[in-house]
Protein backbone atom coordinates (compact mmCIF):
# COMPACT_ATOMS: atom_id res chain seq x y z
CA UNK A 1 0.00 0.00 0.00
CA UNK A 2 0.99 3.68 -0.69
CA UNK A 3 0.40 6.65 0.63
CA UNK A 4 1.41 9.26 -1.49
CA UNK A 5 3.43 12.36 -0.31
CA UNK A 6 1.87 15.99 -1.55
CA UNK A 7 4.09 17.56 -4.64
CA UNK A 8 6.75 19.57 -2.95
CA UNK A 9 7.16 23.27 -4.63
CA UNK A 10 9.80 25.50 -5.14
CA UNK A 11 11.35 26.32 -2.07
CA UNK A 12 13.78 28.28 -0.17
CA UNK A 13 15.56 26.86 2.84
CA UNK A 14 17.30 29.42 4.72
CA UNK A 15 19.32 27.79 7.75
CA UNK A 16 20.72 29.77 10.37
CA UNK A 17 23.98 28.12 12.22
CA UNK A 18 24.84 26.83 8.98
CA UNK A 19 28.58 26.72 9.36
CA UNK A 20 27.75 25.10 12.37
CA UNK A 21 27.88 21.08 13.37
CA UNK A 22 24.33 20.09 13.04
CA UNK A 23 23.85 21.80 9.33
CA UNK A 24 27.44 20.41 8.67
CA UNK A 25 26.87 16.77 10.13
CA UNK A 26 22.88 16.30 9.48
CA UNK A 27 21.32 19.32 7.52
CA UNK A 28 23.04 19.76 4.55
CA UNK A 29 23.97 15.71 4.09
CA UNK A 30 20.37 15.25 4.39
CA UNK A 31 19.41 17.72 1.71
CA UNK A 32 21.84 16.57 -0.13
CA UNK A 33 20.70 13.23 -0.51
CA UNK A 34 16.65 14.67 -1.37
CA UNK A 35 18.15 16.32 -4.29
CA UNK A 36 20.01 13.40 -5.27
CA UNK A 37 16.80 11.32 -5.22
CA UNK A 38 14.49 13.93 -7.13
CA UNK A 39 12.97 15.71 -4.45
CA UNK A 40 14.29 18.59 -4.55
CA UNK A 41 12.24 21.07 -7.60
CA UNK A 42 14.34 23.61 -10.10
CA UNK A 43 14.91 26.34 -8.66
CA UNK A 44 15.34 25.93 -4.75
CA UNK A 45 17.84 27.23 -3.15
CA UNK A 46 19.23 26.62 0.20
CA UNK A 47 21.47 30.02 2.05
CA UNK A 48 23.38 29.14 5.04
CA UNK A 49 23.08 31.98 7.52
CA UNK A 50 26.01 32.67 9.91
CA UNK A 51 28.68 35.04 11.63
CA UNK A 52 31.57 33.74 9.68
CA UNK A 53 33.10 36.22 7.38
CA UNK A 54 33.13 34.11 4.25
CA UNK A 55 31.45 34.48 0.89
CA UNK A 56 29.47 31.82 -1.41
CA UNK A 57 32.53 29.96 -2.90
CA UNK A 58 33.88 29.39 0.27
CA UNK A 59 30.57 28.08 1.65
CA UNK A 60 30.21 25.56 -1.39
CA UNK A 61 33.70 24.33 -0.62
CA UNK A 62 32.50 23.93 2.94
CA UNK A 63 29.95 22.51 2.32
CA UNK A 64 31.76 19.59 -0.41
CA UNK A 65 33.95 18.95 2.10
CA UNK A 66 30.84 17.94 4.53
CA UNK A 67 29.20 15.82 2.11
CA UNK A 68 32.24 13.74 2.10
CA UNK A 69 33.35 13.56 5.83
CA UNK A 70 29.75 12.27 6.47
CA UNK A 71 28.45 10.42 3.70
CA UNK A 72 31.54 9.45 2.15
CA UNK A 73 33.10 10.27 -1.40
CA UNK A 74 32.53 7.34 -2.91
CA UNK A 75 28.82 7.66 -1.94
CA UNK A 76 28.40 10.92 -3.65
CA UNK A 77 27.56 11.02 -7.34
CA UNK A 78 29.18 14.06 -9.03
CA UNK A 79 26.22 15.09 -11.16
CA UNK A 80 23.75 15.13 -8.03
CA UNK A 81 26.61 17.18 -6.00
CA UNK A 82 27.14 20.00 -8.48
CA UNK A 83 23.53 20.45 -8.76
CA UNK A 84 23.61 20.86 -4.80
CA UNK A 85 26.17 22.62 -4.55
CA UNK A 86 24.45 25.18 -7.49
CA UNK A 87 22.03 25.56 -5.04
CA UNK A 88 23.77 26.95 -1.91
CA UNK A 89 24.28 30.33 -0.92
CA UNK A 90 25.72 32.43 2.39
CA UNK A 91 25.08 35.54 4.16
CA UNK A 92 27.33 36.61 6.52
CA UNK A 93 25.12 37.59 9.20
CA UNK A 94 24.49 38.18 13.33
CA UNK A 95 20.98 36.76 13.43
CA UNK A 96 19.99 38.06 16.53
CA UNK A 97 21.26 41.42 15.36
CA UNK A 98 20.96 44.09 12.79
CA UNK A 99 23.87 42.81 10.70
CA UNK A 100 23.43 40.96 7.43
CA UNK A 101 19.79 41.15 7.04
CA UNK A 102 19.63 43.22 4.21
CA UNK A 103 21.42 40.88 2.43
CA UNK A 104 19.72 38.13 3.50
CA UNK A 105 16.57 40.17 2.01
CA UNK A 106 17.78 41.38 -0.84
CA UNK A 107 18.62 37.72 -1.72
CA UNK A 108 15.49 36.12 -0.54
CA UNK A 109 13.88 38.84 -2.94
CA UNK A 110 14.98 38.41 -5.79
CA UNK A 111 12.74 35.11 -6.50
CA UNK A 112 9.29 34.78 -5.34
CA UNK A 113 9.09 30.98 -4.11
CA UNK A 114 6.00 29.49 -2.95
CA UNK A 115 7.40 28.04 0.15
CA UNK A 116 10.07 30.19 2.46
CA UNK A 117 11.84 27.82 5.31
CA UNK A 118 13.58 29.18 8.45
CA UNK A 119 15.79 26.33 10.06
CA UNK A 120 17.28 27.65 13.73
CA UNK A 121 20.20 25.39 14.25
CA UNK A 122 21.20 28.25 16.70
CA UNK A 123 21.26 28.14 20.50
CA UNK A 124 17.12 28.37 21.97
CA UNK A 125 18.00 31.73 23.71
CA UNK A 126 18.23 33.23 20.27
CA UNK A 127 14.83 32.05 18.64
CA UNK A 128 12.72 34.92 19.70
CA UNK A 129 15.11 37.49 18.48
CA UNK A 130 15.48 35.59 14.98
CA UNK A 131 11.73 35.19 14.75
CA UNK A 132 11.47 39.24 15.72
CA UNK A 133 14.59 39.92 12.68
CA UNK A 134 12.59 38.22 10.41
CA UNK A 135 9.49 39.94 11.12
CA UNK A 136 10.68 43.14 10.92
CA UNK A 137 12.30 42.72 8.02
CA UNK A 138 9.77 42.27 6.00
CA UNK A 139 10.72 37.93 4.98
CA UNK A 140 7.15 36.15 6.05
CA UNK A 141 4.98 34.94 3.27
CA UNK A 142 1.74 32.92 3.45
CA UNK A 143 4.16 29.65 3.12
CA UNK A 144 6.65 30.68 5.63
CA UNK A 145 7.49 28.37 8.17
CA UNK A 146 9.97 28.50 11.09
CA UNK A 147 12.23 25.12 12.58
CA UNK A 148 12.81 24.84 16.23
CA UNK A 149 15.65 22.28 17.77
CA UNK A 150 15.25 20.98 20.72
CA UNK A 151 15.65 21.92 23.96
CA UNK A 152 13.05 24.56 23.11
CA UNK A 153 13.71 25.74 26.72
CA UNK A 154 15.60 25.15 29.86
CA UNK A 155 12.47 24.47 32.08
CA UNK A 156 8.34 25.61 32.04
CA UNK A 157 8.91 28.88 32.01
CA UNK A 158 11.62 29.34 29.68
CA UNK A 159 9.85 27.15 27.59
CA UNK A 160 6.87 29.24 27.49
CA UNK A 161 8.60 32.39 26.92
CA UNK A 162 10.30 31.06 23.60
CA UNK A 163 6.61 29.66 22.45
CA UNK A 164 5.13 33.12 23.11
CA UNK A 165 8.04 34.80 21.47
CA UNK A 166 8.15 33.39 18.47
CA UNK A 167 4.35 32.64 18.77
CA UNK A 168 3.81 36.25 18.97
CA UNK A 169 5.45 36.54 14.90
CA UNK A 170 4.67 33.03 13.32
CA UNK A 171 1.32 30.82 13.95
CA UNK A 172 1.34 27.21 15.61
CA UNK A 173 0.38 25.74 11.75
CA UNK A 174 4.03 27.43 10.83
CA UNK A 175 5.98 26.47 13.65
CA UNK A 176 7.99 23.00 13.55
CA UNK A 177 9.65 22.06 16.83
CA UNK A 178 11.51 19.05 15.65
CA UNK A 179 12.85 16.02 17.67
CA UNK A 180 14.60 13.77 14.76
CA UNK A 181 13.65 10.92 16.88
CA UNK A 182 10.17 11.53 15.11
CA UNK A 183 11.54 11.02 12.11
CA UNK A 184 13.59 7.33 12.58
CA UNK A 185 11.83 4.58 10.39
CA UNK A 186 11.59 2.24 13.76
CA UNK A 187 10.16 5.07 15.48
CA UNK A 188 7.32 5.69 12.50
CA UNK A 189 7.09 2.08 12.67
CA UNK A 190 5.50 1.84 15.79
CA UNK A 191 2.32 3.27 14.18
CA UNK A 192 2.16 0.91 11.48
CA UNK A 193 3.01 -2.36 14.27
CA UNK A 194 0.28 -1.11 16.82
CA UNK A 195 -2.55 0.18 14.08
CA UNK A 196 -2.19 -2.08 11.03
CA UNK A 197 -1.54 -5.21 12.41
CA UNK A 198 -4.78 -6.94 14.54
CA UNK A 199 -2.67 -9.22 16.21
CA UNK A 200 -1.15 -6.67 18.26
CA UNK A 201 -3.78 -4.27 19.52
CA UNK A 202 -5.94 -6.97 21.84
CA UNK A 203 -3.00 -7.37 23.96
CA UNK A 204 -1.49 -3.73 23.96
CA UNK A 205 -2.41 -3.20 27.56
CA UNK A 206 -2.45 -4.04 30.90
CA UNK A 207 -4.27 -7.40 31.23
CA UNK A 208 -1.40 -8.82 28.23
CA UNK A 209 1.71 -6.37 29.24
CA UNK A 210 3.82 -6.54 32.69
CA UNK A 211 6.07 -3.62 31.83
CA UNK A 212 7.83 -1.01 29.01
CA UNK A 213 11.16 -0.79 28.75
CA UNK A 214 12.52 2.39 26.98
CA UNK A 215 16.44 2.68 27.25
CA UNK A 216 18.20 5.32 24.73
CA UNK A 217 22.25 4.48 25.92
CA UNK A 218 25.22 6.41 23.90
CA UNK A 219 29.04 5.81 24.56
CA UNK A 220 30.02 9.13 23.96
CA UNK A 221 30.90 11.68 26.86
CA UNK A 222 30.14 15.36 26.18
CA UNK A 223 32.46 15.50 23.05
CA UNK A 224 33.39 19.23 23.72
CA UNK A 225 29.75 20.87 24.51
CA UNK A 226 30.73 20.45 28.36
CA UNK A 227 29.59 24.34 28.56
CA UNK A 228 26.16 23.35 27.34
CA UNK A 229 25.79 19.71 28.57
CA UNK A 230 26.80 20.84 32.47
CA UNK A 231 23.86 23.19 32.47
CA UNK A 232 21.18 21.30 30.91
CA UNK A 233 21.90 16.75 31.84
CA UNK A 234 20.59 13.76 30.78
CA UNK A 235 16.93 14.63 32.05
CA UNK A 236 16.73 18.09 30.10
CA UNK A 237 18.85 16.35 26.86
CA UNK A 238 16.93 13.33 26.69
CA UNK A 239 14.40 12.67 28.34
CA UNK A 240 12.01 15.77 28.07
CA UNK A 241 11.92 14.94 24.66
CA UNK A 242 13.59 12.07 22.81
CA UNK A 243 12.22 9.48 25.46
CA UNK A 244 8.49 11.11 26.27
CA UNK A 245 8.13 11.07 22.63
CA UNK A 246 8.81 7.31 22.79
CA UNK A 247 6.96 6.64 25.28
CA UNK A 248 3.98 8.78 24.19
CA UNK A 249 3.81 6.49 20.49
CA UNK A 250 4.00 3.25 22.81
CA UNK A 251 1.06 4.22 25.36
CA UNK A 252 -1.28 6.10 22.77
CA UNK A 253 -4.27 5.49 22.09
CA UNK A 254 -5.90 5.09 18.06
CA UNK A 255 -5.90 8.43 16.47
CA UNK A 256 -9.04 9.02 14.44
CA UNK A 257 -6.54 9.69 11.00
CA UNK A 258 -3.08 10.14 10.21
CA UNK A 259 -3.08 14.17 10.09
CA UNK A 260 -1.25 16.07 12.08
CA UNK A 261 -3.09 17.08 14.95
CA UNK A 262 -5.16 13.60 15.77
CA UNK A 263 -1.86 12.25 16.20
CA UNK A 264 -0.43 14.88 18.49
CA UNK A 265 -3.82 15.10 20.27
CA UNK A 266 -3.51 11.66 21.38
CA UNK A 267 0.25 12.34 22.73
CA UNK A 268 -0.72 14.85 24.61
CA UNK A 269 -2.98 13.03 26.42
CA UNK A 270 -0.50 10.84 27.49
CA UNK A 271 1.69 13.47 28.85
CA UNK A 272 -1.41 14.63 30.45
CA UNK A 273 -1.61 11.01 32.40
CA UNK A 274 1.42 10.86 33.48
CA UNK A 275 2.09 10.90 37.63
CA UNK A 276 3.71 13.76 38.78
CA UNK A 277 7.17 12.52 40.50
CA UNK A 278 7.69 14.74 43.80
CA UNK A 279 9.72 14.67 46.79
CA UNK A 280 8.12 11.57 48.37
CA UNK A 281 8.74 9.46 45.18
CA UNK A 282 11.70 10.48 44.00
CA UNK A 283 14.00 7.99 45.72
CA UNK A 284 12.19 4.83 44.47
CA UNK A 285 10.68 6.76 40.82
CA UNK A 286 14.39 7.79 39.81
CA UNK A 287 18.20 7.38 39.38
CA UNK A 288 20.74 9.98 38.40
CA UNK A 289 24.00 9.13 38.17
CA UNK A 290 27.54 10.83 36.88
CA UNK A 291 30.28 8.77 35.23
CA UNK A 292 33.97 8.19 36.66
CA UNK A 293 36.75 7.68 34.53
CA UNK A 294 36.55 4.29 33.20
CA UNK A 295 36.80 2.31 29.69
CA UNK A 296 34.28 2.01 26.54
CA UNK A 297 35.33 -0.49 24.10
CA UNK A 298 38.41 -1.27 26.08
CA UNK A 299 39.40 2.95 25.38
CA UNK A 300 40.22 4.81 28.71
CA UNK A 301 38.01 7.88 29.22
CA UNK A 302 38.10 10.20 31.54
CA UNK A 303 35.72 11.03 34.43
CA UNK A 304 32.58 13.70 33.58
CA UNK A 305 34.43 16.33 36.35
CA UNK A 306 37.30 15.65 34.22
CA UNK A 307 35.99 16.92 30.90
CA UNK A 308 36.57 19.84 29.48
CA UNK A 309 34.20 22.92 30.58
CA UNK A 310 32.68 21.12 33.09
CA UNK A 311 32.35 23.10 36.84
CA UNK A 312 34.38 21.61 39.67
CA UNK A 313 32.09 19.24 41.81
CA UNK A 314 29.68 19.97 39.41
CA UNK A 315 26.44 17.71 40.37
CA UNK A 316 25.03 17.97 36.69
CA UNK A 317 23.16 14.20 36.22
CA UNK A 318 25.29 12.13 32.95
CA UNK A 319 22.29 9.20 33.53
CA UNK A 320 18.85 8.78 34.54
CA UNK A 321 16.42 6.29 35.57
CA UNK A 322 13.13 7.14 36.08
CA UNK A 323 9.74 4.68 36.54
CA UNK A 324 6.62 6.06 35.07
CA UNK A 325 3.01 5.50 35.69
CA UNK A 326 0.60 6.75 33.26
CA UNK A 327 -3.18 7.45 34.73
CA UNK A 328 -5.36 5.72 32.07
CA UNK A 329 -7.29 2.58 32.14
CA UNK A 330 -4.84 1.02 29.20
CA UNK A 331 -1.92 1.51 31.29
CA UNK A 332 -3.31 1.09 34.91
CA UNK A 333 -0.55 -0.82 37.01
CA UNK A 334 1.69 -1.06 33.88
CA UNK A 335 5.04 0.84 34.95
CA UNK A 336 7.28 2.62 32.03
CA UNK A 337 11.39 2.42 32.76
CA UNK A 338 13.35 4.64 31.29
CA UNK A 339 16.60 5.39 31.52
CA UNK A 340 19.33 7.31 29.18
CA UNK A 341 23.02 7.76 29.75
CA UNK A 342 26.72 8.31 28.43
CA UNK A 343 29.64 6.39 28.80
CA UNK A 344 27.45 3.33 28.59
CA UNK A 345 28.54 0.01 26.98
CA UNK A 346 26.96 -0.17 24.13
CA UNK A 347 25.21 2.68 21.79
CA UNK A 348 21.58 1.78 21.34
CA UNK A 349 17.84 3.06 21.52
CA UNK A 350 15.32 0.64 22.19
CA UNK A 351 11.85 -0.45 23.11
CA UNK A 352 10.76 -3.23 25.04
CA UNK A 353 7.79 -4.73 25.70
CA UNK A 354 7.55 -7.23 28.49
CA UNK A 355 4.34 -9.55 28.44
CA UNK A 356 3.07 -11.10 31.42
CA UNK A 357 3.64 -14.97 31.77
CA UNK A 358 1.31 -17.55 31.06
CA UNK A 359 -1.02 -18.62 33.32
CA UNK A 360 0.33 -21.93 34.16
CA UNK A 361 3.21 -23.52 32.88
CA UNK A 362 2.60 -27.06 31.70
CA UNK A 363 6.43 -27.67 30.23
CA UNK A 364 9.26 -29.43 32.21
CA UNK A 365 10.94 -27.30 34.79
CA UNK A 366 13.76 -25.92 33.70
CA UNK A 367 15.57 -22.04 34.78
CA UNK A 368 13.60 -20.41 31.69
CA UNK A 369 10.20 -21.42 32.60
CA UNK A 370 8.80 -18.22 33.23
CA UNK A 371 10.32 -16.31 30.64
CA UNK A 372 7.49 -14.20 29.21
CA UNK A 373 7.18 -13.09 25.57
CA UNK A 374 9.06 -10.20 24.73
CA UNK A 375 8.56 -7.47 21.93
CA UNK A 376 11.91 -5.56 20.99
CA UNK A 377 11.73 -2.66 18.86
CA UNK A 378 15.64 -1.74 17.87
CA UNK A 379 15.40 2.09 16.99
CA UNK A 380 19.64 2.30 16.25
CA UNK A 381 21.61 0.65 15.33
CA UNK A 382 20.64 -2.62 13.78
CA UNK A 383 17.15 -1.28 13.25
CA UNK A 384 14.84 -4.18 13.99
CA UNK A 385 11.47 -5.49 15.47
CA UNK A 386 11.92 -9.14 17.46
CA UNK A 387 8.96 -10.83 19.26
CA UNK A 388 10.72 -13.63 21.64
CA UNK A 389 8.33 -16.73 21.67
CA UNK A 390 8.92 -20.46 22.77
CA UNK A 391 9.40 -23.62 20.31
CA UNK A 392 10.34 -27.13 20.52
CA UNK A 393 13.83 -28.08 19.81
CA UNK A 394 14.18 -30.50 16.67
CA UNK A 395 14.90 -33.85 17.67
CA UNK A 396 13.66 -37.00 19.65
CA UNK A 397 14.52 -37.25 23.38
CA UNK A 398 12.21 -35.17 25.53
CA UNK A 399 10.49 -31.85 24.87
CA UNK A 400 12.93 -29.47 25.03
CA UNK A 401 12.07 -25.57 24.90
CA UNK A 402 14.03 -22.60 23.38
CA UNK A 403 13.36 -18.86 23.63
CA UNK A 404 14.00 -17.73 20.06
CA UNK A 405 13.19 -14.69 18.09
CA UNK A 406 11.19 -14.05 15.42
CA UNK A 407 13.32 -11.06 13.14
CA UNK A 408 12.44 -8.26 10.94
CA UNK A 409 15.65 -6.78 10.14
CA UNK A 410 15.32 -3.83 8.37
CA UNK A 411 18.94 -3.91 6.73
CA UNK A 412 17.74 -7.61 5.47
CA UNK A 413 14.36 -7.17 4.84
CA UNK A 414 14.81 -3.80 2.58
CA UNK A 415 17.58 -4.32 1.33
CA UNK A 416 18.95 -0.56 1.27
CA UNK A 417 20.06 2.06 3.73
CA UNK A 418 17.63 3.52 5.91
CA UNK A 419 17.34 6.88 5.22
CA UNK A 420 18.84 9.35 7.99
CA UNK A 421 15.88 10.78 10.17
CA UNK A 422 16.13 14.33 9.05
CA UNK A 423 15.96 13.68 5.63
CA UNK A 424 11.62 13.08 6.17
CA UNK A 425 11.48 15.99 8.33
CA UNK A 426 13.13 18.68 6.69
CA UNK A 427 11.13 17.94 3.50
CA UNK A 428 7.68 17.60 5.88
CA UNK A 429 8.71 20.77 6.71
CA UNK A 430 8.45 22.28 3.34
CA UNK A 431 4.77 20.20 2.77
CA UNK A 432 3.63 21.38 5.76
CA UNK A 433 2.97 18.11 7.45
CA UNK A 434 3.73 18.51 11.28
CA UNK A 435 2.22 15.29 12.30
CA UNK A 436 6.04 14.41 13.22
CA UNK A 437 6.37 17.57 15.40
CA UNK A 438 6.02 18.57 18.70
CA UNK A 439 2.97 20.94 19.56
CA UNK A 440 3.53 23.87 21.76
CA UNK A 441 1.13 22.15 24.47
CA UNK A 442 3.13 18.90 24.01
CA UNK A 443 6.37 20.97 24.69
CA UNK A 444 4.79 22.55 27.79
CA UNK A 445 3.51 19.72 29.15
CA UNK A 446 6.33 17.80 28.98
CA UNK A 447 8.74 20.25 30.63
CA UNK A 448 5.29 20.40 33.49
CA UNK A 449 6.54 16.58 33.96
CA UNK A 450 10.11 17.15 34.21
CA UNK A 451 10.08 20.28 36.74
CA UNK A 452 8.59 18.32 39.34
CA UNK A 453 11.45 15.86 38.97
CA UNK A 454 13.85 18.69 38.91
CA UNK A 455 12.46 20.39 41.76
CA UNK A 456 12.41 17.16 43.85
CA UNK A 457 15.94 16.18 42.99
CA UNK A 458 16.60 19.95 44.13
CA UNK A 459 15.06 19.74 47.65
CA UNK A 460 16.49 16.26 48.24
CA UNK A 461 19.62 17.43 48.40
CA UNK A 462 21.48 14.31 47.28
CA UNK A 463 24.25 14.31 44.36
CA UNK A 464 24.05 11.97 41.19
CA UNK A 465 25.25 8.30 42.03
CA UNK A 466 28.46 7.94 40.35
CA UNK A 467 28.90 5.16 37.66
CA UNK A 468 32.25 3.93 36.26
CA UNK A 469 32.39 4.92 32.29
CA UNK A 470 31.53 1.31 30.40
CA UNK A 471 28.82 0.23 33.19
CA UNK A 472 24.97 0.29 32.57
CA UNK A 473 24.76 3.30 35.00
CA UNK A 474 24.45 3.56 38.92
CA UNK A 475 24.01 -0.46 40.73
CA UNK A 476 20.96 1.92 42.05
CA UNK A 477 19.12 1.87 38.80
CA UNK A 478 19.41 -2.05 38.85
CA UNK A 479 17.84 -1.76 42.21
CA UNK A 480 14.92 0.60 41.22
CA UNK A 481 14.00 -2.14 39.00
CA UNK A 482 14.29 -5.60 41.04
CA UNK A 483 12.61 -3.69 43.77
CA UNK A 484 9.42 -4.31 41.45
CA UNK A 485 10.69 -7.67 40.85
CA UNK A 486 11.98 -7.37 37.26
CA UNK A 487 15.22 -6.50 35.67
CA UNK A 488 16.49 -4.58 32.47
CA UNK A 489 16.92 -5.93 29.13
CA UNK A 490 20.83 -5.85 27.95
CA UNK A 491 21.02 -7.01 24.75
CA UNK A 492 24.97 -6.52 23.59
CA UNK A 493 24.65 -4.92 19.69
CA UNK A 494 26.84 -3.75 17.59
CA UNK A 495 27.65 0.40 17.00
CA UNK A 496 29.33 2.99 18.53
CA UNK A 497 28.53 6.92 19.23
CA UNK A 498 25.72 9.12 19.73
CA UNK A 499 22.15 9.03 18.41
Amino acid sequence: MNFSEPTIERFDYVVFGGTGDLARRKLLPSLYRRDADGQLPDGSRIVGAARSAIDRGAYQALVEHSLQEFLGADSLDPASQRRFLDRLYFVSMDAAAERGWDKLSALLNEKSQPTRVFYLATAPELYGAIADNIHNNGLQTTNTRIVLEKPIGHDLTSARAINDRVGAVFSESNIFRIDHYLGKETVQNLLVLRFANALFEPVWQSNAIDHVQITVAETVGVEGRGGYYDHTGALRDMIQNHLLQLLCLVAMEPPSTLDRESVRDEKLKVLRALSPITLPEIATHTVRGQYRAGAVNGKPVPGYLEEKDIGSGSATETFVAVKVEIRNWRWAGVPFYLRSGKRLPDKVSEIVIQFKPVPYWIFPTGSDQAAPNRLVIRVQPNESIRLHLWTKEPGPGGLRLRNVPLNLSFAETFKNDLPDAYERLLMDVVRGNATLFMRRDEVETAWEWVDSILEAWDNSGERPRFYTAGTWGPSESVAMIVRDGRTWFDEPCSGNGAG
